[in-house]
């Protein structure tokens, strides 16, 4: 049976989630805003410098693996890191093809301005759901992304940069 689109109060009203969704989004949205407004950084740029502070030394691949997002998305953070002067990349001692990140002043300066979470408050909501409902919603967005017939290589793209 289809949802009924117009019943705004039945929670199988399909209304009903779309402005869940809507508040979901907005709540992100606003978040990033004012970490911006803030700090003059989008959300991701303040995200990557907080994994480069907390994992000195680390390349480019390891810092796109622990924001799960693509290597080249990483890469364009890591530049415009850089041309802002607040992190550092050297060639990596043990081999030359890597290069180590390491934050600085202005970068740790920056950081202590944002109240957090560093990742954004979506992952951290995220974080703090139970197994059982991260995978009922894992499920139910599966289902979602398949009838939007959406591209699922969007899912290596932050949301602040959406």
């Amino acid at each position: 049976m289809p949802l009924n689109t117009l019943d705004n109060d039945n929670p199988t009203s399909s209304a009903r989630v779309l402005r869940r969704f809507r508040i979901v989004f907005n709540a992100v949205r606003a978040h990033f805003q004012e970490i911006e407004k803030q700090v003059g950084l989008g959300g991701a740029q303040v995200w990557a410098l907080n994994v480069i502070r907390n994992q000195p030394g680390l390349g480019v691949g390891a810092l796109a693996k622990s924001m799960d997002i693509h290597q080249s998305t990483a890469s364009n953070l890591v530049k415009l890191l850089q041309r802002k002067e607040l992190i550092s990349m050297r060639k990596a001692s043990a081999d030359r093809r890597q290069v180590e990140l390491q934050i600085l002043p202005a970068g740790l300066a920056i950081l202590s301005q944002v109240p957090g979470p560093f990742e954004g408050i979506l992952p951290g909501a995220l974080n703090q759901l139970s197994a059982a409902t991260l995978l009922r919603l894992d499920q139910d967005l599966s289902e979602l992304i398949s009838l939007l017939k959406a591209d699922e290589k969007a899912a290596g793209i932050p949301l602040a940069h959406l």
